[in-house]
């Protein structure tokens, strides 16, 4: 799961595992597998390395 930040500033966590698409358009949008757009206040390269450092948390407490 990664926190990210809405337009109105409410913080939410998402599954990362559920996230199909991140685009800047300019605004962020993250669409998600169930076609639910979200915009956030995160860049798309924010998110990219929310995800990175979540998945490499999950793989590393798995060894």
């Amino acid at each position: 799961m990664i926190e990210l930040t809405k337009l109105n500033d409410v913080k939410f966590t998402v599954n990362a595992d559920i996230i199909e698409l991140v685009e800047e358009t300019p605004d962020t949008v993250v669409t998600l597998t169930t076609g639910r757009k979200i915009i956030v206040k995160e860049s798309r390269q924010d998110i990219t390395n929310l995800v990175i450092s979540y998945r490499r948390a999950i793989f590393c407490s798995q060894l």
